[in-house]
């Protein structure tokens, strides 16, 4: 016998369902405030670890001692500070969701739970595949795009080792002023945190085009008729979310149109699944789908 695909019999009055969400934020609330004090125990290991691309690309350009500044007493607290709150939110993402999870689940039909939670998993998963792409390929592109403009002959000392060994037609003179890169933390974990949460939210596609699929927002026809325009698109965000980089932009633009692609086949798998339950229940009939198929053959 089969199991019906109703809605869960927990009908609350209206009351009852905001004092259900007041203890769902709560438990959010404590969960994402426990992940910031955890974080902020490990605040300087973890700006360390996110100041490693930068790092390693200064050390590449001569520098064997990097250093990084700061300008006002209060910068590197709250430096800090924002630290632990992405990482509050990160450690927390388990529980929010998990609550997100016991308040929505009520209110959908058990088909609909089974298919929904899956997309809970792997949202955080991708958002972790999209940052740790950013973190170990893209900024330490974008770090070495902006800091390679330094002067021509002095970059080329520190990485010959010493002015007397450059060639003659490039003779380092006394005149001139020297630029060197002072690097600020704040604005450098800026340009960091920026990109990590970037590439994080671009790598959820599949998850956002597959939900859409599901609902009925898409198709993976329309999303193949329009593929020249998701080129587009997708193209426009390498520009501006990336730096002035073509290889950088080819990189992101490359794996955005591929998440692209394989949306539209699980948007594909989406509709072949729901194809076979209509025809399980009787709602899908072979010959009109192929009447309709030999009208429009007819029409072309």
């Amino acid at each position: 016998m089969a199991v019906k695909d109703e809605i869960d019999d927990t009908a609350a009055p209206l009351m009852e369902h905001l004092a259900e969400l007041r203890k769902r934020l709560i438990y959010s609330v404590i969960a994402f405030i426990v992940g910031m004090i955890v974080t902020f125990t490990f605040g300087s290991q973890i700006l360390d670890f996110l100041l490693m691309p930068i790092e390693s690309t200064m050390r590449s350009l001569g520098n064997d001692n990097p250093v990084m500044q700061y300008t006002a007493p209060q910068e590197y607290f709250f430096t800090l500070i924002r630290i632990s709150m992405v990482g509050g939110l990160a450690l927390g993402f388990p529980v929010i969701a998990y609550q997100l999870w016991r308040f929505v689940a009520p209110g959908l039909y058990r088909s609909e739970q089974g298919a929904f939670l899956p997309f809970l998993i792997a949202s955080p998963a991708l958002f972790l595949l999209g940052a740790s792409f950013a973190h170990y390929v893209v900024i330490p592109l974008a770090m070495t795009f902006f800091l390679g403009f330094a002067d021509v002959p002095s970059l080329l000392a520190a990485l010959v080792g010493t002015a007397e060994t450059l060639p003659e037609t490039m003779p380092v003179t006394d005149a001139g002023i020297d630029i060197v890169f002072n690097g600020k933390v704040n604005e450098t974990l800026d340009i960091t945190l920026k990109m990590i949460v970037a590439f994080g939210l671009c790598f959820q596609l599949p998850v956002l085009l597959t939900l859409m699929g599901k609902a009925g927002l898409v198709s993976s026809a329309g999303l193949g008729n329009t593929r020249k325009y998701a080129v587009v698109g997708i193209l426009l965000l390498a520009a501006i979310v990336t730096p002035p980089d073509v290889v950088t932009q080819v990189i992101l633009f490359s794996v955005v149109y591929g998440l692209y692609e394989i949306s539209i086949l699980l948007v594909k798998m989406v509709e072949k699944k729901r194809e076979e339950k209509l025809r399980e229940d009787g709602y899908y009939d072979d010959e009109d789908e192929a009447e309709t198929e030999a009208g429009a053959k007819a029409e072309e």
